[in-house]
């Protein structure tokens, strides 16, 4: 009969076979990765997978139960797919793998992921040229540079206010070039792209549209900056796979917007995910902005929001301003006025070239 230390010894030689084997099955399931995105296959499929269990419990001789062999290899079989995912990811084009050092996207003179945070604020939507000279001015004169309104309007309601088109589009940008701003606006539908960059300086993708496809293909053949929304259902991941789409036709200045995602609270509109900003700006290159007013649906909470925000890596805050929100045409309960905003900044402790003007008023 063998010596105990001879036994060990035969199960330390045993563990360390098993352990070059795993690391063997790892390095296969790399090269089955490197087949699988070169023909577009799924990296998961569970039907290979449980007919390769059944064939390994059907040679099973003991003395494990085949229960045992079965819990063992699914998590070989978990650990291998969670290779591949995590290899796939490293393969973005938006993956910090590709590029170490944090995009900037700059425009106009604005640098979104630079030293500073930007403001980027404005109505909901565009309803006349008083309303957008009244709010352009007032936000010109804090500081802002980004200057935000929709033309067109995704609606759960078929009936609501869906924006003015093309003359929004019109007051907009003669608003944004009277005060020395950039316009921002939210582009729905392919056939919108030309007469929107026409006119806008960052086009936006709305949450509705993260999904979309096609419109993300198109919008990455356009050489203007993009703001990106993430679905209000989607995963952090699946936004980076949205915005891969863009990065991947060609343009490579694009913005990633948390703005809350739907829960069961009902307290907000959406519940604010700050956890998505250090992820992404860990996982990802692309700047990262926060929209707190899509995310809390109210007021009273945009500063705070908006704080731990910057405090968590937020490279901007996007909010809505209305010179008179009670009588706005859509959103109206999460509009700040002017006089709001300025407490907004202050409160928020966003760095502005206006601080001075805001503490005056």
């Amino acid at each position: 009969m063998r010596t105990l230390d001879e036994l060990r010894q035969e199960m330390n030689y045993l563990n360390h076979a098993i352990l070059a084997l795993l690391n063997e099955r790892a390095r296969v399931a790399t090269e089955v990765l490197a087949v699988k995105q070169r023909d577009n296959l799924p990296i998961h499929d569970p039907v290979r997978e449980r007919a390769m269990l059944e064939d390994i419990v059907a040679a099973n001789t003991g003395p494990f139960s085949n229960e045992t062999i079965r819990h063992l290899f699914n998590e070989i079989f978990h650990a291998s797919v969670a290779l591949m995912e995590e290899g796939r990811r490293r393969g973005l084009k938006v993956s910090r793998a590709q590029r170490a050092e944090p995009g900037v996207v700059r425009v106009g003179g604005v640098d979104i992921g630079g030293a500073a945070p930007v403001v980027v604020a404005g109505p909901c939507a565009v309803e006349s040229v008083e309303q957008m000279e009244m709010v352009g001015r007032e936000l010109a004169r804090l500081g802002v540079k980004l200057l935000r309104g929709g033309a067109f309007k995704p609606r759960s309601n078929p009936y609501a206010f869906r924006g003015l088109g093309e003359e929004g589009l019109r007051i907009l940008h003669a608003m944004a070039r009277k005060f020395g701003m950039l316009a921002v606006t939210e582009v729905m539908d392919t056939r919108q792209i030309e007469v929107v960059s026409r006119y806008a300086d960052i086009l936006q993708i709305g949450a509705r549209n993260m999904h979309n496809y096609e419109l993300l293909r198109e919008i990455g053949a356009v050489r203007k900056p993009v703001i990106l929304k993430r679905g209000f259902s989607s995963t952090i991941e699946e936004l980076l796979w949205a915005a891969e789409y863009v990065v991947s036709g060609g343009n490579e200045e694009v913005i990633l917007c948390e703005r809350g995602i739907r829960t069961f609270e009902t307290q907000t509109r959406n519940t604010l995910d700050i956890s998505a900003i250090p992820i992404l700006k860990q996982i990802s290159w692309l700047p990262v902005i926060v929209d707190v007013s899509h995310a809390a649906g109210r007021t009273d909470i945009l500063a705070p929001l908006a704080r731990a925000a910057l405090a968590a890596g937020a490279d901007g805050i996007m909010v809505e301003v209305h010179p008179f929100p009670a009588v706005a045409r859509s959103d109206s309960r999460q509009q700040l006025d002017i006089e709001q905003f300025v407490a907004f900044l202050r409160e928020s402790g966003l760095v502005t070239s206006a601080r001075r003007a805001a503490n005056d008023l």
